[in-house]
């Protein structure tokens, strides 16, 4: 009976986002396609399989989810971390399973009514979600809702770890008097300067370096490629749609949303049935109405009180309502209410109510100019995707039938494009993408001379394309690279004089003997930096790091040490203080972000650590020999 009521039903709930359960879709999301011949599992965990449609599903997620970036890595091992990705899940799952975990109908709508891609202009919308869940994972709505449940479970395990966890007064002590510790040190810093530039470089010497490192001077090969590019976006531009047409389809839009309201409400129910007659269930309600007169809190009372203990643990809350979600009785009570006030007892199918109204807000529909490109893309959008598949398939024979360019772009109407040149790796523009850059390489295009097949370089754009010109890999002449060698040389020689004077101020640092002299030479002077924190901005990254690296020095003494920096600058440091934090000087809201942080890190060690224990207990078994467990 109270199905119904909570299939409408909305509230907040927190939602914990696990990496490791972030492809679940691919757990649940697939259905077996009748009548089809399956390949054999790739995997096995306690008997439940893992289909090769699965991995290679995860295996896209893992690469969308990078971005880009991975077109050099291996496939193989790009397989091996989605399968063991998908694998955790499913440990992680029976675990679930066996352990009889549930989430309520309820809270799953709720979760579905707050999801941001499911609302237009920030409201939920029935038809909008059902085409989101349709189009972005392929799933019907009780699918996704089977999906949504089991994510839901996993991340109350997975929260059950993070958000247990806890610091103690003595352990937050100590890690605030290293966190917050400062230093005393001093330091001398040699940089590369003019100390060679008496000392000439020879051509022998320039020729010596450019003999023995040629490799350095290779220029790689190149391709210049000319190219056709179907577009959906100039597809667009062709297709004109009417202001009529614009603005009939704003209206209608506007005269669905307009004019609704949104409330929400909360109840107390005494539910009908049994023992509990209706007169029963009206006095139950008036006691109750008459408490909160008195003074006690609605959402108290719920939990007390109400038969519908999934909204009772929310303090009565049943979602939102545009005046059809709930029962024709509540909400007529509700159009009468004003904002916080609560009904007399309402009557429904479900039994007696005391209904509160906890939010009110009429929606306002944005104005024509700020939707209407949102339209135009709208209207055009199923035309546009047709011609586009219907050119595409042109596109693909003619890139077969025809060897050149030009056939295509007279047919199509498709202006021939040319290309910077670009090496294997890839180059700018369209030519960033590794799958067009490694069509221009392969034997078909290079070495034989064909059009490429049609390359999909993402959901709106294709190319065909063809080599133009052809540059082999050479190496740079002599003369290209003197002045290059030359600069090299420099370099070197002036990192080996710094390196020398600094041996030298070491060793009369260290002996106490001559080191003012030395200094006054070759203008250097100590830098002095007092209570630097581990985390201060006015000394190089590598110096600070060093400084910290000293052991605390006994009084009256220092600890000494040297270093070169990635810039070539030799570098002594002399250590003179250690100051020890304290709890007290971290401001509080600081202190807090740091012990969150903490307890977090300290969760998710907790559950990785609970995650490799399932892993140990269970029978794993994977069927694909070039994947590693």
């Amino acid at each position: 009976m109270l199905q119904d009521l909570r299939d409408n039903s909305k509230g907040l709930i927190a939602k914990v986002i696990i990496g490791l359960i972030a492809g679940i879709f691919v757990i649940t999301g697939w259905e077996t396609v009748g009548g089809l011949i399956q390949a054999p599992p790739v995997a096995e965990i306690n008997g439940e399989e893992i289909t090769q449609l699965q991995l290679d599903q995860s295996t896209q997620n893992l690469v969308n989810s990078v971005g880009g970036g991975l077109e050099g890595i291996d496939q193989g091992f790009l397989e091996s971390i989605a399968l063991n990705q998908l694998i955790e899940e499913v440990i992680l799952r029976q675990h679930v399973l066996k352990s009889s975990m549930a989430i309520s109908s309820s809270q799953i709508d709720r979760n579905i009514l707050e999801t941001p891609s499911f609302q237009l202009n920030g409201v939920f919308d029935p038809d909008f979600a059902v085409r989101t869940i349709l189009s972005q994972t392929g799933q019907n709505v009780p699918m996704y809702r089977e999906s949504l449940e089991q994510r839901m479970l996993l991340s109350q395990v997975a929260s059950a770890y993070t958000s247990s966890n806890f610091i103690t007064e003595s352990e937050l002590d100590k890690i605030a008097q290293l966190t917050t510790q400062t230093r005393d040190f001093r330091y001398i810093s040699i940089t590369l300067g003019t100390r060679t530039l008496g000392t000439a470089i020879s051509d022998g010497e320039i020729a010596v370096y450019y003999e023995n490192n040629q490799d350095a001077f290779e220029e790689d090969e190149t391709i210049i490629a000319r190219y056709v590019l179907l577009d959906k976006d100039i597809i667009s531009q062709e297709l004109a749609v009417d202001d009529a047409e614009l603005i009939a389809q704003y209206e209608e839009e506007r005269s669905q949303y307009e004019g609704s309201s949104e409330r929400r409400a909360s109840h107390i129910l005494f539910e009908v049935g049994g023992d509990l007659t209706e007169n029963a269930a009206l006095e139950l309600a008036a006691t109750a109405q008459q408490r909160i007169t008195d003074g006690e809190e609605f959402a108290s009372l719920a939990l007390e009180l109400s038969s519908d203990t999934v909204s009772a643990e929310e303090g009565g809350d049943i979602g939102y309502t545009d005046g059809s979600a709930f029962p024709p009785e509540l909400e007529e009570a509700l159009s009468a209410l004003s904002l916080d006030e609560i009904s007399d007892p309402v009557v429904s199918e479900f039994g007696v109510h005391l209904v509160k109204l906890t939010e009110d807000a009429e929606n306002v529909f944005a104005s024509f100019e700020e939707v209407r490109d949102r339209i135009e893309r709208d209207l055009k959008s199923s035309e546009v995707e047709l011609i586009y598949a219907e050119r595409l398939q042109d596109l693909s024979n003619l890139a077969f039938e025809t060897g050149d360019l030009q056939t295509i772009s007279e047919e199509l109407n498709l202006n021939i494009r040319q290309s910077e040149a670009f090496g294997r790796l890839g180059g700018n523009g369209i030519f960033s993408n590794q799958n067009v850059a490694s069509a221009a390489y392969s034997d078909d295009v290079l070495l034989e001379g064909n059009n490429s097949d049609v390359i999909e370089i993402n959901d709106s754009q294709s190319v065909v394309l063809r080599v133009f010109e052809f540059n082999e890999a050479s190496i740079l002449s002599l003369e290209e690279v003197q002045p290059e060698i030359a600069v090299i040389l420099r370099t070197e020689m002036e990192e080996d004089a710094v390196q020398e004077l600094g041996s030298e101020i070491n060793a009369a640092a260290i002996s106490g003997v001559g080191l003012d002299q030395i200094l006054g030479d070759n203008e250097l002077e100590w830098i002095e930096e007092i209570q630097l924190d581990r985390n201060a901005f006015t000394v190089n990254r590598q110096i600070l790091d060093q400084a910290f690296a000293l052991s605390k020095p006994s009084i009256g003494s220092v600890e000494r040490a040297s270093l070169t920096l990635d810039n070539g600058t030799f570098v002594l440091i002399e250590l003179t203080e250690v100051n020890e934090g304290t709890i007290d000087s971290i401001p509080e809201e600081e202190r807090n972000t740091m012990v969150d942080s903490m307890i977090a890190d300290l969760g998710n060690s907790e559950f990785q650590a609970f995650m490799s224990t399932l892993k140990s207990d269970s029978d794993i078994q994977n069927n694909l020999e070039n994947l590693e467990l």
